[in-house]
């Protein structure tokens, strides 16, 4: 086993009911649940903590959830607004590493082997972060890999008790995976569903614990090449890598200069060159950003950023760096040296902002950008600059 990884489990607890807390406080603390409605056949899709002490849980009939807790109060998705404030968190995430999987709307792992920091003090800045800025409780698991650091994430929002969420932080050691896991049921391992819990308990095995000690010969012999599998997870053992999301969320770019930087000119020049990137790349990808957001590295290694919404996508150059521009300057004062700009485009879609009956300037420069991307992609990014961007 690989104990020199830091992998860290990342998992917004009841991501919908909380941001639907932000968007009504009057909700906090009381049972309510995002889903559909009963007479429409509807599921609940998230409920909160005060619901849960009810008995209502994800997946169940709304109708059912209704019956245990006829106070409960269900509100309908708002998918835009979670997917939303899943990009933001997403975002910072990738601040702290670039090592990162988004496995749903509200889940991801991180690779902090890179890090100095100890996992645990990681996972603690992760979750002050995403308090401070976005206002969510968040749960994590930390372990030296992302089987036990995701068990670890669930067992401490499972041992939770109360009406708040968990914020919880389970950190398991190097070398303490086998005792962590072994008195768990062996449902919480990966690929243990129904019908193998049930044949495993027909051979005595009810805990991890159970199942680490069997023979391998034996778990071959009643599940085939998977037995062997199943053994090392049991022990602990997850050699798989944190894989970087296909899925595009974002696209960024940035510049470590040389020397820090003061000249304003310099920065907005670079920017510039950045959002030029970035609008390539969603043009060529047939997206458009719904966020735009900077990233500043100061000249003693503090790093800042920000961000704005903007509710018609865009991936012109010239839009994207008069918002970076302006969030640059809303941050930057007394000239501290800059040793480090970085922009990105988030929140993706593939809808482009509606034109309307004229034409205005943002489109203008829509249509003169998609030929000029024509000519780059045929002859090569050279071939054209923009007058602005070019040294004398």
């Amino acid at each position: 086993m690989n104990t020199k990884r830091k992998i860290i489990h990342f998992d917004l607890d009841a991501f919908f009911c909380s941001v639907e807390e932000l968007r009504q406080p009057e909700l906090r603390g009381k049972p309510f649940a995002v889903g559909g409605l009963p007479g429409q056949r509807g599921v609940i899709s998230s409920c909160s903590y005060a619901a849960r002490d009810k008995g209502v849980r994800s997946a169940m009939p709304s109708a059912r959830a209704l019956r245990l807790c006829p106070q409960l109060t269900i509100i309908k998705s708002n998918h835009k607004q979670y997917e939303m404030a899943s990009d933001r968190v997403m975002l910072i995430l990738g601040d702290i590493s670039p090592l990162i999987e988004q496995v749903s709307i509200d889940e991801a792992f991180l690779d902090v082997s890179d890090l100095r920091e100890s996992g645990e003090e990681i996972a603690r800045t992760i979750q002050s972060t995403i308090h401070a800025k976005e206002k969510l409780p968040c749960s994590l698991g930390v372990a030296t890999n992302k089987l036990v650091a995701k068990i670890a994430t669930d067992f401490g929002k499972a041992t939770h008790k109360g009406l708040e969420p968990p914020n919880a932080i389970t950190v398991v050691a190097p070398g303490d995976e086998r005792k962590f896991l072994a008195p768990l049921t062996v449902q919480h391992l990966w690929g243990v569903g129904p019908k193998t819990t049930s044949k495993l308990n027909l051979i005595g095995v009810k805990t991890i614990g159970d199942l680490a000690t069997l023979p391998e010969q034996l778990l071959v012999r009643e599940f085939g090449k998977s037995g062997v599998e199943l053994l090392a997870r049991a022990q602990g053992i997850d050699n798989n890598p944190v894989t970087i999301t296909h899925e595009i969320k974002s696209i960024s770019q940035e510049v470590t200069f040389a020397k820090d930087v003061i000249d304003r000119n310099i920065i907005y020049k670079t920017l510039g060159e950045l959002s030029a990137k970035i609008g390539f790349g969603l043009r060529q990808k047939g997206l458009s950003a719904r966020v735009i957001r900077i990233k500043v590295r100061w000249h003693d290694f503090t790093t800042f950023s920000r961000q704005i919404s903007i509710r018609d996508p865009v991936n012109q150059d010239q839009v994207i760096c008069s918002l970076s521009i302006k969030l640059l300057d809303d941050a930057w004062k007394d000239k501290q040296p800059i040793r480090l700009i970085g922009l990105a485009a988030g929140n993706l879609t593939g809808k482009s902002a509606q034109p309307g009956l004229w034409e205005t300037a943002p489109e203008k420069e829509g249509r003169l950008l998609n030929a000029l991307d024509q000519i780059q992609h045929k002859y090569g990014k050279k071939i054209v600059q923009k007058g602005r961007l070019r040294d004398n």
